[in-house]
């Protein structure tokens, strides 16, 4: 991507060097494949972390708490400051011509542990939103993970991590996030999973809506970012990462989506910039 001269948000909380400490709600970190499955590109988290608050555990950093950043991380800080700042530009002149004003969510950098407006987490829950404050958390170890765990790796790959957690804030702002939750509290687990699978797919779309008009706003895709964001969509796949870890797939537990529906939501919102083209909740659940 070409972010040269691009500028940075403001909206960026680092609580990279300053500990939390305390408490926190108990990682999934021995749970490889439901960390990276239920939360590998995040969601709204509010009623996950309420799930396991009552787990809550003390975690200490492997350092005791100190932390010094190494270059790759501060790099990875600028860039998604400036990912979050294409963001605000994007969705806000897209609110504005919709005759809405964007309210544009906080990002916070967190190494290990944070407190969240939806509970405690740790850097093994992954990148996700919560709703509760409208903020985006991440620990910037995450990309590693990513490039390590399921080979997914790009600057584009990176970007399309943080636009999805920001297509969940859209979901917040248009009601669509809180309608769905309300819905999925009223259904069968298996049925609750197929509310969350159109939620999760709305937000690759909407990711790829940022990606589409970013770049036209400021020339910022270069030749194999598309392919970069196609990558990690078919990595992070229900029915993928279930083959990879169990050699086989249980549909009516996917909660994001097959490899299939995720990089044709993401690649739909790219090629077209069309909003009108990102309804997941209309059309049958076969149709995804």
């Amino acid at each position: 991507m070409k972010l040269t001269g691009r500028r940075q948000s403001s909206n960026v909380d680092d609580r990279r060097s300053g500990g939390v400490g305390g408490k926190t709600s108990m990682g999934l970190g021995g749970l490889i494949v439901a960390g990276l499955i239920y939360l590998l590109m995040g969601g709204d988290l509010s009623s996950f972390l309420s799930d396991y608050a009552s787990q809550a555990i003390t975690i200490q950093s492997a350092d005791g708490g100190s932390y010094s950043p190494t270059q790759e991380e501060e790099e990875l800080a600028v860039f998604a400051s400036q990912i979050l700042a294409g963001t605000e530009d994007v969705w806000s002149a897209i609110f504005k011509n919709s005759g809405r004003t964007y309210r544009a969510p906080k990002l916070v950098l967190f190494t290990s542990r944070v407190n969240s407006g939806c509970g405690g987490a740790t850097a093994s829950t992954g990148p996700f939103y919560c709703s509760a404050d409208q903020t985006v958390y991440i620990d910037l170890s995450f990309f590693t993970t990513m490039k390590r765990k399921i080979g997914a790796d790009g600057d584009f790959a990176y970007a399309y991590v943080i636009a999805h957690e920001v297509g969940h804030h859209v979901q917040y702002l248009l009601g669509t996030l809180n309608q769905a939750y309300t819905k999925m509290n009223q259904l069968s687990e298996t049925e609750a999973n197929k509310i969350s699978v159109r939620l999760e797919l709305q937000a690759d779309f909407y990711a790829g809506i940022w990606a589409h008009y970013d770049n036209k706003m400021f020339g910022s895709l270069e030749a194999g970012d598309v392919e970069e964001g196609m990558n990690v969509a078919s990595k992070i796949g229900d029915d993928y990462l279930q083959k990879k870890a169990y050699g086989t797939t249980q549909p009516e537990s996917f909660n994001h989506g097959t490899s299939a529906q995720r990089s044709r939501w993401l690649n739909k919102g790219i090629s077209t910039g069309d909003l009108s083209q990102g309804d997941t909740f209309s059309i049958a659940y076969s149709s995804l």
